[in-house]
């Protein structure tokens, strides 16, 4: 097997990258003045810190959004190829899509999916999994 192809686009690539920073620094503006290391947020002066912590709630909902959209993503490739998955593929999208549902039951259930303080009466207490705070 030629690995020399490889080789070949691995030195190109880093001799595109030298030569792009080669010259924007020797191209390239030096100035120093007082504004240059400050943030600019669209023309408005920047208040408080740019160190923000999110809460982990926000992550785990971005987790689920992230599988839930990539779930999307294959009942959309099974819904192009319906044709040809004919009813053997409609009875595994249809237990793949159950498998689903029944898993956003469950982290619904959990608790995972509430974000605000919980509701006087329900027994739950707020957090990503209820009774872990």
């Amino acid at each position: 097997m030629a690995l020399w192809p490889l080789a070949v686009y691995f030195a190109a690539a880093v001799a595109l990258i030298a030569l792009m920073l080669g010259l924007s620094y020797v191209l390239g503006q030096r100035h120093s003045d007082r504004t240059t290391g400050e943030p600019y947020e669209s023309g408005m002066v920047p208040t408080g810190s740019a160190w923000m912590q999110f809460d982990v709630k926000y992550y785990l909902v971005a987790m689920f959004f992230v599988i839930f959209d990539l779930e999307a993503l294959f009942i959309f490739a099974w819904a192009v190829s319906l044709r040809e998955a004919g009813w053997a593929g409609f009875i595994e999208a249809l237990i793949f899509i159950v498998i689903l549902v029944a898993a956003l039951a469950y982290i619904w259930s959990m608790g995972a999916l509430d974000w605000g303080p919980s509701r006087p009466g329900n027994g739950r207490k707020a957090g990503p999994v209820a009774g872990t705070e």
